[in-house]
C-alpha cells in the first residue's frame, strides 16, 4: 500500500491546496524524513505561485513545492548514508506518486536519497531552514574572484542581508547595501542602507546584486569603477538588458551566481554550527502547516516578511 503524506500542492498558478500525497517507495539508499520545519521561498517559489517560472524539465502542476525543510529521519534504508534519529536538512525529495515534485520539500513527510540530506546538530531548530540561502549567499560571495568580498549589495531581503552578514564575518569593513523599499531600509545595522538614489556619487569595484530585479544593470553600471565586477545572485524571469557604451567605458566584468555547490553548503553548515552568523531574527513570521494558504499570501506581499516558516509538527 503507498504510503500518503500532507503537503502543500500547488494545484495551478495561484491555486493551493493542503492535502495528502503518494510517497514513492523507498529504495535502499533512501530515508523516510518526518518534516518539522519548511521555509517558503519568496523568489522560486513566488515565480512557481505567480506561474511565471521558465520551463524546464519537472515543471508541471499540481506540484509541491519547497526546498528548505528540516525533519527527521525515521527510517533509513540498507544503504543508507545517514542514520534513523538524524536531524537533516532536506533540499526537496525524490517526488510523489501522484503529483510532480519541485523541489517537493513542503510536506510532513518526503522520501530522499541519503546523499542529498545534511545531517545537522541535534539541537537546530527553525533556523536550519535557512541553510539553503546560507549556501546560496557564500556561492555567490565565492562568484568574486581571490578571495575579495563585494563592497555594495543591492537587496536587504534576508539573502541580501545573509551576503552581508557572511561578508562581515569574512571581515568585510566598508561595506554598503541598497535597498529601493524603505521598509526594509534598517536603521540598527552595522552597515549603511541607503536608498539608490542617494548614493549616486560612488563607484565600487564589486557589485553583488541579489534585488531579482531584470532591469537593474542600469542603475548599477554608472556605479561601476572600471574593470569592476558584478555579480548576479538573484533569479530573473526577464531578459536582462543594459547600455553597451556604459559597460565598455567601464570593461565592467558580469558575472552570473547559479545553484550553490556542496562547498557552498559544507561551509553554510559550519557557518550555522558555530554561530558565526546571527540568522535566527532573519525568521520574522511562523504559521502552522494548516495556515499554508495564508502563510504563502503574506510571504509574498509583505516587505517586512524576511522569512515565513510553516511548522508541522501539528500535522
Amino acid at each position: 500500500m503507498t504510503q500518503v503524506a500532507t503537503a502543500v500542492v500547488f494545484e495551478s498558478p495561484g491555486n493551493l491546496s493542503l492535502r495528502e500525497v503518494g510517497l514513492p517507495d523507498c529504495a535502499a539508499t533512501d530515508c523516510l524524513v518526518e518534516i518539522d520545519w519548511s521555509g517558503i521561498s519568496t523568489g522560486t517559489e513566488r515565480l512557481l505561485w505567480d506561474g511565471r517560472m521558465p520551463h524546464f524539465p519537472g515543471l508541471n502542476y499540481p506540484l509541491v513545492p519547497g526546498y528548505e525543510s528540516v525533519g527527521r529521519v525515521i527510517d533509513a534504508g540498507s544503504e543508507s548514508k545517514i542514520d534513523a534519529g538524524s536531524v537533516v536538512f532536506v533540499p526537496g525529495s525524490r517526488g510523489f506518486e501522484d503529483v510532480a515534485g519541485l523541489f517537493g520539500g513542503a510536506a510532513r513527510k518526503l522520501v530522499v536519497d541519503s546523499s542529498r540530506l545534511v545531517q545537522l546538530q541535534p539541537d537546530t531548530g527553525s533556523e536550519g531552514v535557512l541553510l539553503a540561502l546560507i549556501a546560496t549567499a557564500v556561492h555567490a560571495i565565492r562568484r568574486f574572484e581571490n578571495d575579495e568580498l563585494p563592497q555594495l549589495i543591492v537587496g536587504h531581503g534576508v539573502l541580501g542581508r545573509l551576503v552581508a552578514r557572511i561578508c562581515q564575518s569574512m571581515g568585510a569593513e566598508d561595506l554598503r547595501v541598497w535597498e529601493q523599499n524603505p521598509a526594509r531600509r534598517d536603521s540598527n545595522t552595522p552597515y549603511p542602507v541607503l536608498d539608490p538614489k542617494d548614493d549616486t556619487g560612488s563607484r565600487y569595484e564589486r557589485i553583488c546584486d541579489v534585488s531579482g530585479d531584470a532591469s537593474i544593470l542600469g542603475s548599477l553600471l554608472p556605479s561601476l569603477s572600471k574593470g569592476g565586477w558584478i555579480v548576479l545572485a538573484g533569479f530573473y524571469h526577464q531578459p536582462i538588458q543594459f547600455d553597451f557604451p556604459v559597460a565598455f567605458m567601464s570593461e565592467a566584468t558580469l558575472r552570473i551566481a547559479a545553484e550553490w555547490q556542496p562547498e557552498d553548503l559544507a561551509f553554510a553548515r559550519t557557518l550555522l554550527a558555530e554561530n558565526r552568523i546571527a540568522v535566527q531574527d532573519l525568521i520574522t513570521h511562523q504559521y502552522t502547516a494548516q495556515d499554508a494558504a495564508p502563510a504563502y499570501d503574506k510571504a509574498f506581499s509583505d516587505p517586512q516578511c524576511l522569512k515565513m516558516i510553516l511548522d508541522w509538527r501539528a500535522v
